[in-house]
């Protein structure tokens, strides 16, 4: 028969636990699980996978594989003479035999009394799903529903794929890009395996008025060119709904005003901030009183917003 190096196939060092041997296969049978896996060798793969995973985590299958020595994957060798009264019942034959029958055949022996042959647990699959929800949900908490195909595997072992519905529960303060965990809500486990996780990636759909950066929002505050020069009380929208902003004189463009704890709900349960951004807005259609007001303005005001080009360019004639 030909050796099957089930160490390799998994990627596990021959001394690892059953931990790591049941990590490795979780993976990889993820990873080539026929109905997921690009390559067109992915079902073999899987197959392989599955055979090595069954015979490793068995600790009497796994001393009787390691009994039959190491050799080049794929080389020709016969068990030891002994090896067959040892690990089973009856003499065999390795004549026309794979590695993987002569191990599933170990499960009908004397220490396997009443086990079906070649059965083994397999943990149901993780999915991983898109919840959209709205800045308003993500404030308050939200119930989305799910509608998924998915594959599962039948009592028979056959892949097929099945309608799954869920309901799941949004926590407030969900932010953008987050990753929520629904454990159990995945695949059904196969032979009594667990079922696997279900992941939620939150996505926020944008808001007409806010920007979101975690639990912090942005807003942009529009002020009157006198508003910003005087100072103002001015009323602002929230989540909450709205409050008074109090701006102060002399606020320049691009300046952020904060107002504590008007973000969104953290897990600690406190809140973030919102802050909101100063832009300036100049009236495009004035009056004839507006026009003659600023005409006023300019033809008694001392401020020039360019003063600092002026001073640039009499530092550097000094030094040319």
């Amino acid at each position: 028969m030909k050796y099957k190096d089930y160490y390799q196939v998994l990627g596990v060092e021959r001394d690892a636990d059953i931990d790591a041997i049941k990590k490795a296969y979780r993976r990889l049978a993820h990873k080539y699980h026929p109905d997921v896996s690009k390559d067109p060798a992915g079902e073999e793969k899987f197959k392989e996978i599955a055979d090595a995973y069954q015979t490793l985590k068995d600790p009497e299958k796994r001393a009787a594989y390691d009994q039959l020595g190491r050799h080049r994957p794929g080389q020709e060798f016969r068990p030891p003479p002994d090896w067959g009264k040892q690990f089973g019942d009856a003499p065999f034959s390795s004549d026309d035999i794979d590695l993987s029958e002569l191990f599933a055949g170990l499960s009908s022996g004397r220490r396997h009394a009443g086990r079906q042959g070649g059965t083994f647990k397999m943990p149901g699959q993780d999915y991983e799903v898109t919840a959209h929800i709205s800045l308003d949900d993500a404030a308050r908490g939200a119930t989305v529903d799910l509608n998924l195909t998915v594959p599962e595997y039948d009592e028979h072992g056959r892949l097929h794929r099945v309608e799954r519905s869920f309901k799941a529960r949004i926590p407030k303060g969900a932010t953008d890009g987050q990753r929520l965990r629904l454990r159990g809500k995945g695949g059904k486990g196969f032979n009594g395996g667990p079922d696997g996780d279900l992941y939620l990636n939150i996505a926020l759909h944008p808001h007409a008025l806010y920007r979101v950066s975690g639990h912090d929002l942005y807003l942009d505050l529009p002020l009157t060119p006198w508003e910003a020069a005087l100072g103002a009380v001015v009323e602002v929208p929230t989540l909450g709904g709205s409050v008074h902003l109090k701006v102060p004189p002399g606020t320049h463009a691009g300046q952020k005003l904060r107002l504590a704890r008007r973000g969104l709900p953290k897990p600690s349960a406190e809140e973030g901030d919102l802050f909101a951004i100063v832009q300036i807005v100049v009236p495009t259609v004035l009056s004839e009183r507006e026009r003659a007001l600023f005409k006023e303005l300019s033809d008694g005001s001392t401020f020039n917003p360019r003063g600092h080009f002026e001073q640039e360019m009499r530092n550097e004639a000094r030094t040319s």
